[in-house]
Formats: C-alpha cells, structure tokens, sequence
C-alpha cells in the first residue's frame, strides 16, 4: 500500500524538512511538512505518529499523510520512535514525548502555532498518541503538561487490550504492567477532546478498543466522538489520505472538522 499511496510527492506545495533528530538515537528523527502558506500565517501543527505494532513501519511510509494534512492547511510532523525489540514498552512513547516536545518547543521557526497542537496517529502510533493525551506524566517527564494539546484523532488504535501473541507480552509485560498500556487507564475527563476512527470491517484491531475507551471518556464527562465507517479495514482510513489510492472514506473531511472545531 505505501508505495503506491506515497507515489505522487510531485504534487505536494509545500517543502519537507526530512530527518531532524529530536534525540541522539537514529530513529530519534522527524519529518516537518510546511504549506506554502505557512509563510504568511501561523498555523496548526498536527503530529502524526505512524504504525506497525511497536515493531516496525516508519515516518517514510507515512509521507501522503503528511502531504495531504499539510495540503489542509497544518504544520505536520511525522515522527519515528525506537522500535521492539531494541526498546520495550514505555520507551518508545518516551520517544514519543520527546519528539512532541522537541515539536512544541521549535515549531514555531517552521510557521507554526503550538497553541493549535494537534496528535494523531494510526493503529499502534494511534494507541501511543493516545496514551500521551491521557497520561500525563510523559509531557510532564518533558516539562510540558498533557494539557498543550488541543485534540487527538486516532485511526485504528488499539487503545485496550490484554497482550495474547507473545511478543506483545514481552513488550509490555509483566502482566501487572498491561494497565500502564491501556489508555483507558489514565482517562481523567480532563484531557483534550478525542476523536475516535474506524472501520467496521477491521479485522487487526478489534472495535472494543473504540468501545472501551469512549465509554471511559464518557464515565468521566470527557470529550469524545467515533466514527465508524462501513467498510475500509485496518487500513482504510489511512489509506483514505492518499491521492493514488483514494476510498470512499471522508476521513480528512472528518479529522480537519474535528480539528477546525478545537482550535483554541
């Protein structure tokens, strides 16, 4: 999927800053797309943390999405973080935290707004950009607080779920440690609104990880919404970004409403 989805970068306006460390590590880097708009205006900056399961995938694979939000009129950021088996759970989102400070912390010298700081991820990159809006102490172990971000849209995130296949259980094991991984964990009510993606027909990350975490946010008066579309599967609604492979998902329709609707 992500050679043809990544295909037609001739069509991008804007420029790409590839390969910026936010840390020592070599997957401590990133990717900053800015509009050509960016050069009369701040804008809202949007960090996009890709998937594959803790275990592979990179901010490569995921440049249509970073193309097609910036095309909206967004900062984008795709980070990559270390992967299992170099790291184990909570390292990677610990890299997370840091390039999302680094992001905080610098955007501004790119046309951004980091008062208009937007997370969004897919599949395992969603489950981490979740994890970061609900749990505090990652931002805070950065000197920020979660309360920087304005919103979180996560496409396909496995947000709560019990390991079963043995190398997630030695990724985020013991089993007295799988709460720590659960988003639903660490729901307040007080975090930034949510917006929860998925397709009906996912067959890799099961609904109920939508489920339990909206019914968490909700318990706690939290801001949520979900989207589930007909069909798409595990990918479809990140493969809806891509002009080479486009569906009948309005999933950038979907994300850039939620996002206009909770600028600050």
């Amino acid at each position: 999927m992500f050679a043809t989805a990544n295909a037609p970068k001739i069509t991008y306006e804007g420029k790409i800053f590839n390969d910026i460390s936010y840390g020592l590590e070599s997957r401590q880097s990133l990717d900053i797309y800015v509009p050509e708009q960016a050069q009369q205006q701040s804008l809202p900056v949007v960090v996009f943390f890709h998937g594959g399961r803790w275990t592979f995938g990179s901010k490569d694979q995921y440049k249509f999405v970073g193309m097609s939000l910036s095309s909206l009129g967004y900062i984008v950021v795709l980070p990559n973080t270390r992967l299992f088996p170099e790291v184990k759970f909570p390292t990677f989102v610990e890299d997370a935290a840091d390039s999302i400070a680094w992001v905080f912390n610098n955007i501004g010298e790119y046309g951004g707004n980091n008062n208009h700081f937007f997370v969004s991820g897919h599949s395992s990159g969603a489950h981490i950009g979740a994890l970061l809006t609900a749990n505090n102490k990652y931002l805070q172990a950065e000197g920020l607080t979660n309360q920087i971000i304005s919103g979180f849209a996560g496409l396909a995130g496995p947000y709560d779920f019990e390991p079963k296949a043995e190398d997630l259980k030695d990724m985020f094991g013991p089993p007295e440690n799988y709460p720590n991984m659960a988003v639903t964990t660490f729901i307040k009510g007080d975090e930034a609104p949510m917006l929860l993606m998925y397709s009906a027909d996912d067959e890799t990350v099961h609904v109920r990880n939508l489920e339990k975490l909206k019914a968490g946010i909700q318990a706690k008066q939290g801001k949520v919404n979900s989207i589930i579309y007909e069909s798409g599967g595990h990918t479809g609604t990140v493969a809806a970004f891509s002009w080479a492979n486009p569906s009948d998902l309005p999933v950038k329709e979907d994300i850039d409403a939620f996002f206009r609707q909770h600028i600050k």
